[in-house]
């Protein structure tokens, strides 16, 4: 079977985040799995020699530009990708596009909808509801055709059910699917000790400096915490998405008593696994983040995590004792993540049944086992042409 996924973004500092992250992992299932598979998308940050692949798997890129500046990534545009898409999906047996209501997603979709290839569209919550002035004009003149006209729309939670229910309508084709992580090789308790008697524990945030993301109350509890625990390292690894500034005037002003709180900047997507395996707790303090793909990536390596209430995977860590779950106020986070600096054994076993979790939860055959049931049902029959 011949893929195309669509995705909005790809760079060298993993800016547009976890719909890039699913996207590669599903692609490489599918290619493993003996299917043709291509990750297309536009691109920036790579200089004029554009890569044919990324983080080890085939990728069509083009050459991507923002309409209106300070809009995000709801403007950008890859008029090349479109016009590849018109000569490669006359061959293309399904197109899953990773959605989002900006210029590079929603024309790919429309354009296989208008060349009547099948399409299946995943969103990662970013089609919601929404107060913005220009979503409510969009979404009536394409996004709402777009979601009614799909093969399959997956959602990650039944919030995201609901909202994709209220923009567009109760006729959607609509499945739930989880994210999934490739299984990834354990690091033995042996090894962890070892290194933990030379370096101390870190304590990692992985994600993008975004105001969702809540950087700077990791910062503050790192922090608050750095004089009763010295040897301890607070991480910070992400591209700056505009808490940046305000990050780098708290940790300045804190560097001069104590270097144990770093921002590293952003990191190429394919060593964020190898710069997770690295940390002992990985803390994501974000509001209604539906799905995070760093916590996922976190569990698989056996690291427990911490996550608001309004985190989609707060459930899963909960059920399993993976790490805690806190509320958005400060103090909350401080004495969750202190807990298990006191605690290396509980620290330990949260890691254990993280990477329990991750098995049973989270594996890519499951999810490799339900897009091909999807493609196959999708390539059965001709698209409908809702209106």
């Amino acid at each position: 079977m011949r893929v195309i996924q669509v995705v909005t973004l790809i760079s060298p500092d993993g800016a547009y985040g976890g719909p890039v992250r699913v996207a590669v992992n599903q692609v490489r299932a599918l290619l493993d799995a003996g299917h043709d598979a291509v990750l297309a998308a536009g691109a920036e940050g790579f200089g004029p020699e554009l890569p044919t692949t990324f983080d080890g798997v085939p990728v069509k890129l083009f050459p991507a530009r923002r309409l209106i500046s300070r809009t995000g990534f709801a403007s950008l545009t890859a008029p090349g990708l479109q016009r590849w898409l018109r000569t490669e999906l006359t061959s293309t047996d399904v197109v899953h596009v990773h959605l989002g209501r900006d210029l590079v997603t929603l024309p790919s979709a429309a354009l296989a909808r208008r060349m009547r290839v099948p399409y299946v569209l995943q969103t990662h919550g970013m089609v919601m509801p929404s107060k913005n002035p220009l979503a409510g004009p969009l979404d009536r003149l394409l996004t709402r055709r777009i979601l009614r006209s799909a093969k399959r729309v997956f959602y990650l939670t039944p919030r995201e059910r609901l909202g994709l229910i209220e923009v567009a309508g109760a006729g959607l084709q609509i499945l739930g699917l989880n994210n999934g992580v490739p299984v990834v090789a354990q690091v033995t308790l042996t090894e962890v000790e070892m290194r933990k008697r030379t370096q101390g524990l870190e304590v990692l945030f992985l994600a993008r400096l975004h105001p969702r993301k809540r950087p700077q109350s990791f910062a503050q509890m790192a922090l608050a915490l750095r004089n009763e625990h010295p040897t301890v390292r607070f991480a910070m690894v992400g591209p700056d998405e505009g808490e940046g500034q305000e990050i780098r005037r708290i940790l300045e002003e804190s560097s001069r008593e104590s270097p144990s709180v770093t921002w590293e900047g952003a990191l190429s997507p394919e060593k964020t696994t190898e710069r997770m395996s690295q940390c002992d707790l990985y803390v994501l303090p974000s509001i209604d983040e539906p799905y995070p793909m760093s916590v996922l990536e976190a569990m698989s390596l056996g690291k427990p995590v911490i996550v608001t209430e309004s985190c989609g995977l707060a459930p899963i860590v909960k059920a399993y004792s993976a790490g805690s779950v806190v509320t958005e106020d400060l103090d909350a986070l401080i004495k969750a993540v202190e807990a298990f600096l006191r605690d290396p054994q509980s620290l330990a076993a949260a890691g254990q049944k993280a990477r329990t979790a991750s098995l049973n939860e989270f594996s890519m055959s499951a999810v490799l086992v339900a897009l091909v049931k999807e493609y196959t049902s999708a390539t059965a029959t001709l698209p409908q042409n809702s209106k």
